[in-house]
């Protein structure tokens, strides 16, 4: 049966792009994280790369969560699988120093204590 309201012929328009969108996303999403597997189970790539690509893959996850393309648990178990094969070659994340974050070698940063607030006065209600 052909769409006869309005809305429903809108609806469908919309149906498409959505389907166009959540294609190209879903799409974006297995090439990520195929790359990110590929580096994982072998071959002539740099320990960084390897980390690099795993990131970016479990970023194109989250974004595709996120914008509701795939469920959450769906996106969260693949980033465990990955963080699974990650951990099986015991591959650590870069060490990188940034700014005031950066922190020596074992000397702990202390984080700036906040004062306590004052004591209210007790408030005296007029009858």
């Amino acid at each position: 049966m052909a769409k006869r309201t309005a809305s429903a012929k809108k609806q469908a328009r919309a149906s498409v792009k959505r389907a166009l969108r959540n294609r190209a996303v879903k799409s974006e999403v297995k090439t990520l994280v195929v790359k990110a597997r590929k580096s994982l189970s072998g071959g002539p790539v740099a320990e960084s790369d390897r980390y690099a690509l795993t990131l970016e893959a479990v970023k194109g996850l989250d974004r595709a969560a996120a914008k509701g393309v795939l469920h959450k648990n769906n996106a969260s178990r693949r980033k465990s699988r990955l963080a699974r094969q990650m951990a099986k070659l015991k591959i650590a994340p870069p060490v990188a120093a940034k700014g005031k974050q950066a922190v020596k070698k074992g000397a702990v940063a202390a984080a700036p204590a906040k004062a306590a607030p004052a004591a209210k006065p007790a408030s005296s209600k007029k009858k």
